[in-house]
């Protein structure tokens, strides 16, 4: 997760062109409206058949914040502020003996691992949250493997032991170490353990733990209800994050410095004319422009989020071969993180210096004229302005830690915020929005793990509350939703692309999936933000989706309803 600088409230205004008057005014030869647009999910009344617009208020209980319990029957012996006599890597640390060591064997020799921490109570966690999830990736080949984003300095594994270690000493001479003991491994899918971390010796630290496997879930094929693979393209430039169709061409953004360290970041373009077999065409990389997160199309302009610079403007009359045009804002490097048009309007939600919402007029698409700069008080650390979603003369912003906040923007002079949801360990970082039986309604999701989807009514944008949910695995995390009618499109990462009927949106209820994510991808990590990233739904009769390793990947749309 990038860092966020804090800010104070600003709301300052710039004064440039006006907008058309109508806030929903489209230019006509525009191409087709991409799913994420007012257009697709503004369907009136889409929900309508058979909901009736009543619902019971759920009770908001945040992401991650259900106790799971004890997770294993081992323990660490020595206490917190104990100083153990081997040492924290010395197996006597923990005590194995109501474990069933034997099924250890069953632990893979490689494969992708969330692990859930449970602490107990103070002092094992001081004020820390008692429970969390961390990363593990397990190499059999000579290593390393990695555990709590580094490598493991220490491992034994044979049929009947597990230990995990990192050693690390810092510049003032101090050292950390981290061990997790295995205890029981039913099957090859999970294990259980215990967690001790020392610090300078001492025990800082202890924890049962549960890691989980990221395989296909249980039960499930590669793919249901009819979402099929059409075509798949890797894409070598950087990390791929996110993509826009327009002219029949694909428009792949990369960042150079998320998972292919060393890999320049910038923007792949395939002709995507025949589906089946996409052809590239360009690849284009500035040297010093290279973390692009976003994309967006307007006529004639594409628009790149860069949190190098801000928003980079390519005129793409020849679609083939972008040109650059300009970066806008002028004034200073923004870091922006994403991009949304609606109508004549260019949003760029962004991170620092200060996190702002910049607001542009694009009636002339390849010239963007900045309008305002919005922004609001951070909530913390992490708080920033991540995606929005226009609708109706609002804009509905992701603000991370902040939560979701509901802007008027009908007039681009007197932009004011009107509501705001949050929910413990609030991490929103996408939204679509929509009207089901008159009533506003908003899908989010938030990005850590165990984000899950929750279906907010805005009707009245001062009382949110919430009304449906869906949740899958306890440790991964939504990245990207489109609303398309009654059926929601996520792109979640480990679970690769799910698909909801929400015609009922107090109970949305998958009906398609396409598993994404493998453990044997080329560059495939354990990165928590692995998996399906960027999904489009350009009305064209396909789904397209970006894999952080796998690339453009090109699905049947399932038929509208």
């Amino acid at each position: 997760m990038p860092s966020f600088l804090r800010s104070s409230w600003v709301l300052s205004v710039t004064w440039g062109l006006l907008l058309c008057a109508s806030p929903g005014c489209r230019d006509k030869s525009d191409p087709p409206p991409d799913a994420g647009s007012p257009v697709d999910s503004g369907t009136p009344d889409a929900g309508t058949p058979p909901w009736d617009g009543t619902y019971t208020v759920l009770e908001e209980l945040g992401d991650g914040t259900e106790d799971p319990g004890v997770l294993a029957p081992c323990d660490v012996v020595p206490q917190v502020g104990e100083s153990p006599a081997g040492g924290c890597l010395d197996p006597s640390v923990f005590d194995l003996s109501a474990c069933d060591t034997s099924t250890l064997g069953n632990v893979p020799e490689d494969g992708i691992f969330h692990v859930r921490l449970r602490r107990g109570p103070p002092p094992d966690g001081g004020v820390q949250a008692p429970y969390y999830t961390v990363t593990m990736d397990l190499v059999g080949d000579g290593g390393p493997s990695k555990f709590y984003y580094a490598p493991v300095t220490h491992e034994v594994r044979d049929a009947d032991r597990l230990l995990l270690g990192i050693h690390t000493v810092g510049r003032d001479g101090g050292s950390t170490t981290t061990v997790l003991a295995g205890c029981e491994a039913p099957d090859h899918r999970s294990f259980t353990g215990c967690f001790a971390r020392c610090t300078n010796g001492r025990v800082t630290q202890r924890a049962t733990a549960h890691a989980d496997r990221m395989l296909w879930r249980e039960g499930e094929d590669e793919s249901s209800g009819g979402l099929s693979l059409v075509s798949e393209t890797y894409v070598a430039q950087g990390t791929p994050l996110d993509l826009y169709v327009a002219k029949n061409h694909a428009y792949v953004v990369s960042a150079n410095a998320y998972l292919r360290p060393g890999k320049p970041g910038g923007i792949t373009v395939f002709d995507v004319t025949d589906r089946r077999n996409p052809v590239l065409k360009k690849v284009i990389s500035l040297p010093d422009d290279q973390l692009w997160n976003s994309v967006w199309v307007k006529g004639d302009a594409l628009y790149v989020a860069s949190q190098d610079t801000g928003i980079v403007v390519f005129d793409i009359s020849e679609p083939a071969d972008p040109k650059l045009v300009r970066r806008v804002p002028s004034s200073a490097p923004y870091a922006v993180h994403t991009v949304l048009v609606d109508g004549d309007r260019l949003y760029g939600m962004g991170l620092w210096p200060s996190s702002n919402t910049l607001v542009f007029d694009v009636s002339s698409p390849l010239e963007p004229v900045l309008l305002q700069r919005l922004a609001f008080p951070l909530a913390g650390a992490y708080d920033g302005a991540h995606d929005a979603f226009a609708y109706q003369g609002r804009l509905y912003i992701s603000h991370f830690e902040g939560g979701l906040k509901v802007v008027d923007v009908a007039n681009p002079d007197a932009m004011k915020l009107l509501g705001t949801y949050t929910y413990p360990n609030t991490t929103a970082h996408h939204n679509a929005v929509g009207t089901f039986a008159g009533r506003t309604l908003v899908f989010e999701g938030g990005e850590n793990h165990g984000a899950h989807l929750r279906v907010l009514d805005a009707t009245d944008p001062a009382h949110i509350v919430k009304i449906g949910e869906f949740r899958l695995r306890p440790t991964t995390s939504i990245h990207n939703i489109l609303l398309v009618g009654s059926r929601l499109y996520v792109a979640w990462y480990q679970e690769g692309v799910r698909v909801l009927d929400v015609s009922n949106p107090t109970q949305p209820r998958q009906v398609a999936w396409y598993n994404t994510h493998r453990e044997t991808d080329p560059e495939r990590t354990d990165d928590v933000f692995e998996g399906a990233i960027g999904i489009r739904i350009p009305g064209d009769g396909y789904v397209y989706v970006i894999d952080t390793s796998r690339g453009l990947l090109i699905l049947n749309e399932l038929p509208r309803p």
